[in-house]
C-alpha cells in the first residue's frame, strides 16, 4: 500500500515524472538551500532523496529573498534525452507585487551535472514546460495581478489566468503570442498549471483556492492545447475543504502520472493539522492518489469523491519499509549529511565546515537567527508530530552577541531556540531565545529571562516536541540526567498557520543547529553529533 503523506514534511508542490521504471517527484524548498528537493522511487511506495539540483551560484542565490520567497513550484520532465527543471525565484512576496523569476535548467541524468538556468519569464509565478508528441515545447504559468481587479479570471484579482507561450529550444526563448488559456472555476486563485495530452484531448490541471484549507485539485480538457477548457463535472478532481475531518487537509497543487502499464496516479499537497488550532507543524507534504479514467473521458479517484486517502492501492503491492526510530549524524564525512539544508546563500563555506576541525560541523558566527542574508544554521525537516533533537557542542562566548545551540524553526517570526552564551552577572549561560509568531515585528520573548549558569566545557543540548508542545534540556556532555530547561513552549506556533495565519507562509517547521555572532568576529561553535528521533 502507499501510505501518505509518501513525502512526510516540508514538501510541497510535487511534479511528478517516470522514465522508464524510474519515477521522480521534485518539490518547492523556497529559501531553504540548495534548491528543489528531488526524490526517487520504483514503486510509488519508497521514496529516497536522490539529489537538489540548485546548488551553486550561477543557478541560485537567494540571500535577501524574504521567508517563503525563493524556489517555488517546480517542475520536472523528461524529453529528448534530458531532465527539464523549471522553478520560479520569487524576490518579493508581500504587497501589490510579485517579483517572480522563471528559469530553465536541464541535465542529461536526474543526479547532473545540471545547467546554468535559462531565464524564461516574470509574468507569473508556478511554471510548468509540456513536450507535446509533435515535438513542441509549451511554457504555462499563472498570471500575477497588481491591479485592484482582473479580467482575465473569476475569484481573487490577483491570479489573473494561466498562460500559455511556446518555447523554442534552439533559441531558448519563448515565441509567438502570449496566449491566456484558463480562467480558472467560481474557486479562485487559478495557479500551478500541468498540461498533458490523452486520445487527442489535452488536460490542464490547475491548483486553485489558495493553498489553505480551501485548497483544490482542479481539472479541465481541450481539444487544443490553447483552449477553449471545459472544466470536469466534479470541476475539482482532489480536496478536503468540504471535509475538515479528512486526515489529509489542504489537498491541491499535483500532477498525474501513469505506470507503464497504464494504471494512474496523481500528486498533491497536503497538510496534517494539529488540534485544537488547525495548526501544520509539518508543513505542506506530498501525497499520493489512484485514479481511474471513466467512458467520459475524465479522470477520477478510484475511491470514488474528491476526498484524498490515506492509504492508497500501490501499482504492485509493494510495502512500505519500516523507517528507522533513530537517526545519528556524526559528521566525520566532508559532506553535510543528506536531509540537512541551510538558507539562502550559494556560499555554505561561509557558513560551516566539516573539515576545519575534524568529526566536527563547524558553524561560523554570523548574522542574527532569522537574517534574510548570511545565518549561520544547518537542520533538517521535521517529520513527526512527536519527535526529540539532541546535539552536543563545544561554544565559547565572550559577549552576550555571540549564541550557539539548537532550534525549532520556521523563519524569522516563529522559531525557539536554546543557546550557549554568556552574561556579565551569570558567566556562561544558557539562554532561551523565542519569536512566537510575533508578526511583523519578530520581536523576541525570554522564557528563563537573563539565563542560567552552566559551567565551561562542551554541553548537551535537546529538545521534545509532542505535539503542540516544546520542552527543552541540557546537561554537561555525557554526564548525569538531563534536566528540563524554561517552560512548556508552543511548538504548534512554529507551523504554516503560525502568526500571519495560513497564507502568510509556505515552508514547515526545522530542527537544527545554530551559530551567531553579531559582533562580526566569527565565534564558531562546534557541533560533535546531531540525533533525531521520533517518540
Amino acid at each position: 500500500m502507499i501510505i501518505n503523506p509518501i513525502l512526510p514534511g516540508f514538501n510541497p508542490d510535487p511534479s511528478i515524472c517516470r522514465v522508464g521504471e524510474d519515477y521522480y517527484i521534485a518539490t518547492s524548498t523556497f529559501e531553504w538551500y540548495p534548491g528543489v528537493q528531488i526524490h526517487h522511487s520504483r514503486d510509488l511506495v519508497n521514496w529516497d532523496l536522490v539529489t537538489r539540483p540548485l546548488n551553486r551560484a550561477s543557478q541560485l542565490d537567494m540571500r535577501g529573498n524574504p521567508d517563503s520567497g525563493g524556489v517555488w513550484a517546480p517542475c520536472l520532465s523528461y524529453a529528448d534525452g534530458l531532465f527539464w527543471l523549471v522553478y520560479t525565484d520569487v524576490k518579493r512576496f508581500e504587497g501589490s507585487f510579485k517579483d517572480a523569476h522563471n528559469f530553465i535548467v536541464t541535465a542529461p541524468s536526474i543526479e547532473g551535472p545540471w545547467s546554468d538556468p535559462i531565464y524564461v519569464n516574470s509574468s507569473g509565478f508556478d511554471p510548468s514546460l509540456f513536450h507535446d508528441d509533435d515535438g513542441r515545447k509549451w511554457f504555462t504559468n499563472m498570471q500575477w495581478n497588481h491591479r485592484p481587479e482582473a479580467r482575465n479570471t473569476i475569484g481573487h484579482a490577483k491570479f489573473d489566468g494561466i498562460l500559455l507561450q511556446e518555447w523554442d529550444p534552439k533559441t531558448q526563448k519563448l515565441i509567438g503570442p502570449i496566449r491566456n488559456i484558463f480562467e480558472g472555476s467560481q474557486q479562485g486563485l487559478v495557479e500551478g498549471p500541468h498540461l498533458f495530452k490523452r486520445n487527442g484531448w489535452y488536460y490542464l490541471t490547475t491548483a486553485e483556492g489558495g493553498t489553505g484549507y480551501d485548497h483544490v485539485v482542479t481539472m479541465a480538457r481541450s481539444r487544443s492545447i490553447d483552449g477553449p477548457y471545459e472544466m470536469h463535472p466534479n470541476t475539482h478532481l482532489i480536496t478536503s475543504k468540504d471535509n475538515p475531518e479528512a486526515v489529509l487537509q489542504r489537498a491541491g497543487h499535483g500532477q498525474y502520472v501513469e505506470t507503464p502499464d497504464g494504471q494512474v496516479y496523481h500528486t498533491h499537497l497536503c497538510g496534517r493539522p494539529m488540534a485544537p488550532k488547525r495548526r501544520c507543524t509539518l508543513g505542506r507534504e506530498t501525497g499520493l492518489q489512484k485514479c481511474v479514467w471513466k467512458e467520459d473521458g475524465w479522470l477520477y479517484l478510484e475511491q470514488g469523491g474528491v476526498v484524498p486517502s490515506v492509504e492508497v492501492p500501490a501499482p504492485n503491492g509493494a510495502i512500505k519499509r519500516e523507517e528507522p526510530v533513530e537517526i545519528v549524524r556524526t559528521f566525520d564525512s566532508p559532506d553535510l549529511p543528506s536531509e540537512f539544508q541551510w538558507l539562502r546563500t550559494p556560499h555554505p563555506e561561509r557558513l560551516f565546515s566539516l573539515t576545519e576541525r575534524a568529526g566536527r560541523l563547524r558553524l561560523f558566527g554570523r548574522e542574527s537567527i532569522g537574517s534574510w542574508f548570511e545565518q549561520s544554521l544547518v537542520a533538517r525537516r521535521q517529520e513527526h508530530h512527536r519527535f526529540r533533537a539532541e546535539t552536543r557542542l563545544e561554544f565559547s562566548p565572550d559577549t552576550y552577541q555571540q549564541v550557539a545551540g539548537l532550534t525549532h524553526y520556521y523563519n524569522r517570526y516563529k522559531f525557539h531556540a536554546l543557546g550557549i552564551s554568556t552574561d556579565e552577572k551569570l558567566g556562561r549561560s544558557l539562554i532561551i531565545l523565542s519569536c512566537p509568531g510575533d508578526y511583523p515585528s519578530g520581536k523576541l520573548t525570554f522564557p528563563i529571562g537573563m539565563g542560567q549558569s552552566i559551567p565551561e566545557g562542551a554541553v548537551d543540548l535537546a529538545m521534545e516536541i509532542t505535539d503542540n508542545d516544546l520542552q527543552f534540556f541540557w546537561r554537561v556532555a555525557g554526564e548525569g540526567a538531563w534536566q528540563a530547561i524554561g517552560p512548556v513552549l508552543d511548538a504548534g506556533v512554529v507551523s504554516d498557520e503560525g502568526g500571519f495565519g495560513e497564507h502568510g507562509s509556505f515552508t514547515g517547521a526545522f530542527a537544527g543547529m545554530f551559530c551567531f555572532d553579531i559582533t562580526g568576529r566569527c565565534n564558531p561553535a562546534d557541533f560533535e553529533r546531531f540525533v533525531y528521533r521520533r517518540v
